[in-house]
Order: C-alpha cells, then structure tokens, then sequence
C-alpha cells in the first residue's frame, strides 16, 4: 500500500510540473517501440491541428523520440533496480507529456534512474546549457567520434543533439525516491510561431 502511495505522489507531482502548460498529449507506464510510434502519430496529427511549421514539427518530433528513447534505455539499464525488492515497477515506467506553454512547445519526460548516474547526468546536462551554438557543434562532433570508440557509446550524444536542434536550454532536475533511485525530470522547449 505504501508503495502504491510513493507512486501516487510521485505522479501527482510530475502532473504539478506540467500544470501550467496546455497538455495534449500524457502518457505513464512502459515505454516500447509501439508506444513510441503511437506517441509520434498522435503528435503529429495534434501538431498539424495548430497548423504548425513543418521544421517545428519535425523538432518536436526529434525531441520526442530523443526522450523516449532515453526512457526506454534507463529502463533496460535500470531493470536489476526494479527486481531489487521494489514491487512497483516503477523502475521500467516512465512519464511523457507533449503540450504547448507561450510561444513553445513542450516536451516533458520522466524516469527514474540510479542514484549513481544522477551526477553524470547533471554534469552533462550543466554542460550542454553552458555552451553556444559553435560549442554544441563541437560537443556534438566529439561525443560522435567517442561513441565509436566506447561499447556503451552514445553518452549524453541525446542531450547534446536536442539542445542543437532547439535551441534553447535543457531544464531538468531529480526527486529522491530512496533505494537508491531518482525520478529524473527533463523539460525541453521547442519555439513556435504558430502558438502564443
């Protein structure tokens, strides 16, 4: 029951997140290819009721996959935590909300990771928002040429990439959940001159 209600809570504040924007799309539980698929369909027939740019679109569109995917890849990495005496499940789902706030639109995805992997997020989630575009593209190219050479490969390329196509900056931030694991929080605004 206790477990049920941590879940409860932490859903209640992932939706007090999103409150302010106008949400059209919501989405909680696990994260497959075929929810990715549908997630992308759904967003694209709403995108297309905004008559929204086509560059827009396919932003939104990248953003979107970018953190399903990173969803997906914590939950396959972070499986041995949801089978570590945590009987809800928590660590294979996810939260993803699409919706529009001013002159953006939103993409707002939720996860939770090990404790261990909060700093190397932070560390390069802190470090793609302090760079300019020059210095994204530079980031980008060298985190390219690292993936080649690492087995796992790819680390923080997803960030680095999101922030070069919009533009704007990455906002995050993590909630204690204890045993170890953070729900991590990522808000990303594409800009629109379709909205206001």
């Amino acid at each position: 029951m206790e477990k049920n209600l941590s879940y409860m809570r932490l859903m209640m504040d992932f939706y007090h997140d999103v409150e302010s924007e106008n949400i059209s799309l919501i989405y909680e539980g696990e994260v497959t290819q075929d929810i990715t698929k549908a997630f992308a369909t759904l967003a694209e027939k709403n995108m297309e009721k905004f008559y929204e740019d086509v560059k827009v679109q396919r932003k939104v569109y990248h953003v979107m996959i970018e953190c399903l995917q990173n969803i997906s890849k914590h939950a396959d990495d972070d499986s041995k935590l949801a089978s570590n005496n945590l009987e809800d499940g928590l660590s294979k789902n996810g939260v993803f909300a699409v919706g529009t706030q001013g002159k953006f639109w939103v993409v707002t995805s939720g996860n939770v990771v090990s404790s261990e992997k909060e700093e190397g997020i932070r560390t390069m989630i802190d470090e793609v928002n302090s760079l300019d575009k020059d210095g994204l593209k530079a980031l980008y190219k060298e985190k390219i040429k690292a993936s080649k050479i690492s087995e796992q490969g790819g680390a923080g390329l997803g960030f680095v990439d999101i922030a070069k196509k919009t533009g704007n900056k990455l906002e995050y931030h993590f909630k204690d959940l204890g045993n170890d694991r953070k729900f991590f929080l990522l808000k990303i605004k594409i800009s629109s001159n379709k909205i206001d």
